[in-house]
């Protein structure tokens, strides 16, 4: 099997995989008449992402609960506990960034209409100038339930779950403390893939997910699970369509 030599070949192998069957859905979508799978590339990016790395875990006899993913039932105590506090974590996180983010959105937003229109393209998918005027998207409550099931749930469970959890241990190397969490080499390198692969949906401009990804990545870290990453990215996705309604709807 092609990319499996080597302690990094079979997570490279999973991670290619997935960007090249999401590839080939964004490609496909494309040309497909009904607007049926175009409209439907978010599942099928979360199936991919769940799909992959349970068959690797499951081949090596592992469970996710080893890659952070806190589920033990509904009737558990455990796992309330845990997504408890991962929503504190991921609250203080929003309390302190989100205010600095919607700041560096409004100047990027007032910055980009004085760009050439090639670079406009390639930074953002915004077209005409920014006007503020605050206002929530539409159908909000769907998009919070598809933003935390469709999108950074399965989104984690691969990046910060299984490739962070997996690089963890296999690439050799002396962790940084940074604000109290160890990120070794594979801290890095996840992140890098987090964002070459929003490039599957041939958006130059998702290349900026790397640095959220390096918040998702550092509270994986620092709360020893996903809950936190999870919920805070659910709730940065939240802010930016909130911040494109207001500025751009």
């Amino acid at each position: 099997m092609p990319g499996t030599r080597g302690p990094l070949g079979p997570v490279l192998w999973t991670w290619a995989q997935a960007i090249l069957i999401i590839a080939g859905a964004a490609l496909l979508a494309r040309v497909e008449p009904t607007g049926l799978l175009q409209g439907n590339l978010a599942g099928v990016g979360a199936l991919v992402f769940l799909w992959l790395p349970d068959r690797r875990l499951r081949a090596r006899g592992e469970e996710w609960e080893a890659y952070g993913l806190p589920w033990w039932g509904a009737g558990d105590r455990r796992t309330w506990a845990a997504w408890g506090r991962g929503a504190l974590w991921a609250a203080g996180a929003a309390l302190l960034l989100f205010p600095l983010f919607a700041l560096a959105f409004q100047a990027f937003a007032s910055a980009l209409p004085g760009l050439p229109e090639g670079l406009r393209a390639l930074l953002a998918p915004y077209a005409g100038a920014p006007r503020l005027r605050p206002r929530l998207p539409e159908g909000l409550a769907l998009q919070a339930l598809l933003q935390l099931l469709v999108v950074a749930l399965p989104e984690e469970a691969f990046y910060r779950g299984y490739l962070q959890g997996t690089l963890r241990r296999v690439l050799p190397g002396r962790p940084v403390r940074v604000l109290g969490a160890d990120l070794g080499p594979g801290f890095l390198l996840t992140q890098v893939l987090f964002a070459a692969g929003h490039l599957a949906t041939f958006q130059p401009f998702r290349l900026g997910t790397f640095f959220p990804g390096l918040v998702f990545g550092w509270l994986r870290e620092r709360t020893g699970g996903l809950a936190a990453p999870i919920l805070f990215h659910a709730l940065s996705n939240l802010l930016l369509k909130v911040l494109e309604a207001s500025f751009y709807g």
